[in-house]
């Protein structure tokens, strides 16, 4: 038999359910391996060994009782350090506020937890999670499991290390900006941003824009769809989500892996008008395969001519940021914010309300317009990310303007996605030589993640076939 950390998550649960294994000794085996490994990933900030041993005798004996069992009995996870979990302190990534012990789940916790979903801990984050990189003043910063120099990205980062590197089966993510798809894309996973609304769940996180939604970090798609299956599988009370057309479950979308569909190709970016966006090689690489490899799958895949208003960077940062300015920050631990949460909250707190009105007004007739582009197609494909993982305090060493004009130049396809509320996945397409990943972005139409799930599928079938996933010869082109 496999080692329990290479069993895929449904394998796992599949495991559990039938009581091939006990909930008490998966969660000891994925603590000993945090145990091990944390110390050089900085993937966890907490680690609750006393509540996660509580939580796994109780799943034991609620089988050996016959009681019905949650869809991910006993499988570990754990959650940002944005998402409050009974009894575990939250620090938001920050060293500004006092580390308050959480009185009960927030929703996101609450709903895997009836799940029967058990947390391990907290994973490290970016300050109040603004960020595109995992780092921050109060723990080490969060390293990717490729390459220890390297940043997983951000700002689900330290969850997506994790996986990543089987300290955990999978983990739900919060998504603004890209802050599953970008750290994904970084790792190597299967990173899904759903539908606005689909997940009925807080986030930790201010949201005047409307921009964030959890979502799974997992190895694949199925993996992905199962865990999306169990955050959807209460009743949902916000009316804003596209109610999904497939008929069965995530998990069985991914297994079926069925569709043909038209797909549109663009390397168009919303941040273009506004600083220098480009690809590097690998990155260019990535899509080329991506495009490739659709078109093996049998997908009618086309040239999109897509544009977009040149008003976006400005409107999407003042929004991104506005939460800034009633953060609770007492005046006299304004130091110890991080550089870019200074500066941010700064600009933040010298708008007008007319000023974030207006940015709102051109973020909802962004969405509108880039929709209706969309429209033409049944999906979008982009790259995930413009650049291979960012080394450790790329984004830090100069001033807090420049940190996020990096962070722009990274990721300049992922934010437009949150604007417009649309699903999103990112799928790795192309392994370097120095075992680097490297991903696309499938945009899809509103409610349809079970389109993009079977889209995923298919490319992880030829992905394991190899014909359509050579490295790129050492001078970075395709051999």
């Amino acid at each position: 038999m496999s080692e329990l950390h290479e069993l895929s998550a449904l394998t796992l649960r599949d495991a559990l359910a039938r009581g091939a294994v006990s909930a008490r000794e998966v969660t000891e085996h994925f603590l000993r391996r945090i145990d091990a490994l944390n110390p050089d990933l900085g993937s966890f900030v907490t680690v609750t060994h006393e509540d996660a041993r509580r939580a796994a005798d109780h799943a034991d004996r609620l089988r050996a009782s016959g009681a019905a069992l949650g869809p991910l009995h006993g499988v570990p996870l754990a959650h940002k350090d944005l998402t409050d979990v009974v009894g575990v302190r939250t620090t938001l990534g920050t060293a500004a506020l006092d580390h308050a012990v959480a009185q009960q789940d927030a929703p996101l916790a609450a709903v895997l937890r009836r799940a029967g979903a058990i947390s391990l801990g907290k994973t490290q984050v970016p300050e109040f999670g603004l960020s595109c990189y995992s780092e921050n003043r109060i723990a080490p910063p969060a390293r990717n499991p490729l390459d220890r120099r390297l940043s997983p990205a951000g700002s689900s980062g330290g969850s997506a290390a994790a996986v990543a590197a089987r300290l955990i089966p999978f983990a739900p993510g919060t998504d603004g900006g890209g802050s599953i798809r970008i750290p994904a894309a970084a790792t190597g996973l299967v990173g899904l941003k759903p539908n606005r609304g689909r997940v009925p769940s807080g986030s930790g996180q201010a949201d005047l824009g409307q921009f964030v939604v959890a979502g799974p970090l997992a190895h694949s798609a199925v993996d992905a769809g199962l865990l999306l299956d169990a955050l959807v599988r209460e009743p949902n009370y916000r009316p804003t989500s596209a109610a999904s057309r497939y008929p069965g479950s995530f998990t069985d979308a991914a297994l079926r892996a069925e569709g043909r569909f038209r797909i549109g190709v663009s390397t168009a970016s919303p941040f273009s008008g506004a600083m220098d966006i480009g690809l590097d090689s690998a990155a260019s690489d990535a899509f080329s395969a991506g495009i490739r490899v659709l078109q093996r799958a049998g997908h009618d895949v086309v040239d999109a001519d897509l544009r977009y208003d040149s008003r976006y960077h400005d409107a999407f940062q003042l929004v991104w940021t506005a939460g800034l300015a009633t953060a609770p920050i007492p005046d006299e631990r304004e130091d110890r914010l991080t550089e870019i949460t200074r500066v941010l909250r700064r600009r933040a707190l010298g708008r007008t309300a007319a000023q974030l009105a207006g940015a709102v007004d051109v973020l909802r007739q962004f969405e509108q317009d880039t929709i209706e582009q969309y429209s033409h197609y049944d999906m979008v494909l982009t790259p995930a990310v413009a650049m291979t993982p960012r080394p450790i305090g790329w984004y830090t060493d100069a001033d807090g303007d420049t940190d996020y004009l990096r962070q722009c130049q990274y990721s300049p396809y992922t934010s437009m996605v949150n604007v417009c509320g649309l699903p999103a996945v990112t799928v790795p397409t192309l392994r370097l030589p120095d075992g680097l990943s490297m991903s696309v972005q499938l945009i899809g139409r509103p409610g349809e993640e079970a389109q993009l799930l079977a889209v995923t599928a298919q490319i992880e079938a030829l992905r394991q076939d190899g014909s359509e996933f050579p490295s790129p010869a050492p001078g970075g082109t395709m051999e």
